[in-house]
């Protein structure tokens, strides 16, 4: 009989909800700027190779700050780097506005570079905080917390979806989305517990701090974040070397670089919707700007459904079951879209592209971080995650490249290899004997 789930106190579910409303309004932002992306175009009057090297803004500032996030979470804790984070996105939505305002591609490019820094410094970071809730609280949180960020994408495409109709200026539509991720930031700020995911200087007991906190019979935001601290610390201690040597030391286990290549694939495949899903309509199906951006809200409404939803299905069948079927369902979603000369038919296929792709990058990423010691989790978490960034992030923008050559419906044929391959190698997600994650007696996680 399976033990019952801890049980989480106040803090820990501001915690939860802290971290839920930040993905929400990333999501909101990172829509809006996809939903818009035709305009922008437009406004800067370059091609779809110019456009997808302005996106390169976007792609070398993410890989920056996905890049440096880990270590930093291991010096400073999530909450320090997570509020880093937000900053930079508020700085990059305003220069974003104002280069789109000027039609100036270079302002554009910025505004993308400081926007894609926030977001991979903060993203990473929320990975870690979440994997730890999820530990915390004894039930998947990262499908739902992933989930917020789909969620999210579906209000700003909506919203961005009125404004291309009504004209609404680009510039004014970022700025006032700066002004919601600045407020959601400040309040996650305040709500998340200091010190998860650092390793402390001073050498503690992990087991021991878990200990304690298990004899209060409660799931505490500020002992969780001490003992995944701790345990950071005994890890460190206990050989796994800090800095580059240790990024690379957690590749040395043959699951994770599995799980690395599987959450390449899925993300990859999630990233060229959100970068080109509606210039793909526009331009590959000739469809007009807001059908453009009615799509890529059909595909931000599937994924967001395949993550809230997604719960009774990984308990049910397990990772990688679910995961080999997504891949599937995801290539023929992506099929569909490339082979078919209706556009009511591609635009259709969306919802499969989108809830194929759906639960890749976080059960990835919850797999990554089955590990006895949370420390090593963290690092197994930051390692995952940056693989998982920089196919979302650098891959997607370089197939502008090759669109200029062989058209953008048939640069989406590399999506469709990529799936193919991750389906075959999902055997790597089969949950590890005795793993926190599950024994989740619950199929839906507590979202409050």
């Amino acid at each position: 009989m399976k033990n019952p789930p801890p049980i989480m106190d106040s803090a820990a579910r501001r915690w939860r909800a802290a971290l839920f409303l930040f993905m929400l309004v990333t999501g909101v932002s990172m829509a809006s700027w996809v939903a818009r992306t035709p305009a922008v175009r437009d406004a800067l009057e370059v091609s779809t190779g110019a456009m997808g090297l302005v996106l390169f803004g976007l792609s070398i500032g993410s890989m920056a700050g996905v890049l440096a996030s880990g270590e930093l979470v291991r010096r400073h804790g999530g909450r320090l780097v997570i509020a880093v984070g937000a900053v930079l996105l508020v700085a990059g939505l305003l220069v974003i506005a104002g280069g789109a305002a000027l039609e100036v591609s270079g302002g554009v490019f910025g505004g993308l570079a400081l926007f894609g820094a926030g977001m991979g410094l903060a993203e990473v970071a929320f990975n870690i905080e979440g994997a730890a809730v999820e530990r915390t609280a004894g039930r998947p949180v990262l499908p739902v917390l992933h989930g917020c960020f789909s969620l999210g994408t579906v209000v700003g495409a909506l919203v961005g979806m009125g404004l291309t109709a009504v004209r609404f200026p680009v510039g004014r539509h970022l700025a006032l989305v700066a002004l919601a991720v600045a407020a959601a930031g400040m309040w996650t700020v305040r709500a998340v517990p200091a010190g998860t995911g650092r390793e402390s200087a001073v050498t503690g007991d992990a087991e021991s701090a878990a200990g304690t906190e298990g004899a209060t019979g409660t799931s505490g935001a500020a002992g969780a974040a001490r003992t995944e601290s701790a345990a950071g610390s005994g890890a460190g201690g206990g050989g796994r070397a800090g800095g580059v040597r240790g990024h690379l030391d957690v590749w040395r286990d043959r699951r994770l670089v599995l799980i690395g290549l599987i959450v390449l694939a899925m993300a990859f495949a999630e990233g060229s919707a959100n970068d080109w899903l509606p210039l793909l309509m526009v331009d590959g199906h000739g469809t007009g700007a807001t059908a453009g951006s009615l799509t890529f809200m059909l595909f931000a409404v599937a994924m967001t459904t395949g993550r809230f939803t997604g719960g009774p299905l990984l308990v049910r069948y397990g990772p990688a079951a679910v995961v080999r079927a997504s891949a599937v369902v995801a290539a023929v979603g992506v099929a569909l879209v490339v082979f078919s000369d209706s556009a009511l038919l591609a635009g259709a296929a969306v919802v499969l592209w989108g809830l194929g792709a759906s639960l890749g990058f976080p059960v990835t990423i919850s797999a990554a971080g089955e590990d006895a010691r949370p420390g090593d989790a963290s690092a197994r978490v930051a390692a995952v995650s940056t693989a998982g960034y920089a196919a979302f992030l650098v891959g997607p923008p370089s197939l502008g490249f090759l669109a200029d050559h062989v058209g953008l419906r048939n640069a989406m044929v590399v999506v469709l290899v990529l799936l193919g391959g991750a389906a075959l190698i999902t055997g790597a997600l089969r949950r590890i004997p005795g793993a926190p994650v599950g024994e989740a007696p619950s199929s839906q996680p507590d979202l409050v």
